[in-house]
């Protein structure tokens, strides 16, 4: 439970009339209903668009309590803070628009948590934060959706296995998407493009962004060289061709962030790394090196001014996603690989029941909002956490009778 007591509400949803926060709103609202045992509520700047999504969802929403508030106004964010126990944030890019609320949130002593991707901001809000998190007891939670709860509760669930089966933690593991049928989201896009242009001013930002241990504290660091997939590579692992997964330089940073809040849980010299199946044979090699070269097209446009405009106008915008039977029509598949020191392996998976940008991102954010109401225990700390470091065992269960994913052993040697 949260340090805080005698608040109105338990969750407030803020940026509920962003696209994901449509799709968060609505599976609250059939998760646990109004009036019932959560006490939750929708904010925005907009209180006629506000007005609008409870229509759209229905009599049932009738009742749905709404806050106004402005991203960039401080005074009113921490009205809303103070009537709430947990924000969970969708807008972004955060970047932009994300610190006026983590701000109030370290000062209010309120829980946060968010969907960014954006490793850069995540750094900055640790280094300027963190200490009055600790101070109020606010526990900050960033990377609730598919960036990088899958990757990050993947690796949890593995070491726990590990630790059950082969009666060690796994110093290397290795996540391979073997499928993802979905769209980016037009925030994510958004996101990225925000970062390779930072990148391409400022030399310093893209040395941090090359450091695998950007967001760890200062003193966990590796001696071993983390792998790091630049280009179309074969996996002998699993038999099949590679190419660079757009989410693994986030996802890495988490989960070697994760292993640092546990005390080198994985092992101070834990390697891991990202990347996806493109398949078998000259199919495979020829799908990895167009991929390769497809995302380096992507970051190297969206640097600059002169052809940033045009990659603008394929991509979808803030805002705009796909149709909900698209959503439910999405799913996806990752592979872990771990080794530990003596060389036993175990091979795991995760899955998700929708498409990983919008429809299984609403679920996830919705249930580690929740896990953060519910599932926190009043004495642990405040501060930057990440979802398996803070949420652990009582996320995988809402995550696996509630939010659709699934986690599973396929084999040990």
């Amino acid at each position: 439970m949260s340090t805080k007591t005698d608040t109105t509400y338990d969750i407030v949803v803020f940026g509920a009339t962003s696209f994901v926060g449509q799709i968060l709103t609505s599976y609250l609202l059939e998760s646990y209903g109004i009036g019932k045992d959560v006490r939750w509520a929708i904010a925005g700047r907009s209180e006629s668009k506000l007005a609008t999504l409870k229509q759209g969802l229905g009599p049932s929403a009738s009742e749905l309590p709404v806050i106004v508030a402005d991203a960039a106004d401080e005074s009113a964010l921490k009205t809303m803070c103070d009537q709430t126990r947990v924000v969970i944030s969708t807008v972004g890019p955060y970047a932009l628009y994300g610190e006026p609320l983590v701000k109030i949130c370290a000062e209010t002593g309120t829980d946060y948590c968010d969907l960014t991707g954006e490793v850069q901001w995540i750094r900055k809000m640790v280094d300027t934060y963190e200490d009055k998190a600790k101070a109020s007891g606010a526990r900050i939670v960033h990377c609730c959706g598919f960036d990088s709860i899958p990757s990050d509760m993947g690796v949890w669930f593995l070491q726990e296995k590990a630790a059950e089966t082969l009666g060690a933690p796994c110093q290397d593991v290795r996540m391979r998407v073997k499928i993802a049928k979905g769209e980016f989201s037009g925030g994510t896009v958004a996101s990225m493009m925000n970062i390779a242009k930072e990148a391409a001013a400022d030399p310093k930002l893209r040395k941090e962004l090359a450091n695998p241990f950007s967001i760890c504290p200062p003193e966990h660091r590796s001696k071993t060289r983390q792998p790091s997939l630049k280009g179309a590579e074969f996996d002998n692992d699993f038999g099949v061709w590679l190419a660079p997964f757009v989410m693994g330089a986030i996802n890495t940073r988490i989960v070697h962030r994760s292993n640092a809040l546990q005390n080198a849980r994985y092992g101070k010299e834990f390697t891991y790394d990202e990347a996806m199946m493109t398949g078998r044979g000259v199919k495979g090699r020829l799908a990895a090196y167009g991929i390769t070269g497809a995302l380096g097209g992507f970051f190297t446009a969206s640097a600059f001014k002169p052809t940033r405009w045009v990659v603008e106008k394929f991509v979808p915008k803030p805002g705009e996603g796909p149709s909900p039977e698209a959503q439910k029509n999405g799913f996806y598949d990752l592979r872990f690989v771990g080794k530990t020191t003596d060389g036993k392996i175990i091979k795991t998976k995760v899955t998700g029941d929708r498409d990983p940008g919008y429809g299984s991102t609403g679920k996830m954010l919705g249930e580690a909002g929740m896990s953060l109401a519910f599932d926190v225990p009043a004495e642990k700390q405040g501060g930057f956490w990440t979802p398996s470091s803070l949420l652990d065992g009582k996320l995988y269960e809402r995550l696996t009778s509630k939010a659709g994913l699934t986690f599973e052993v396929l084999e040990t040697s």
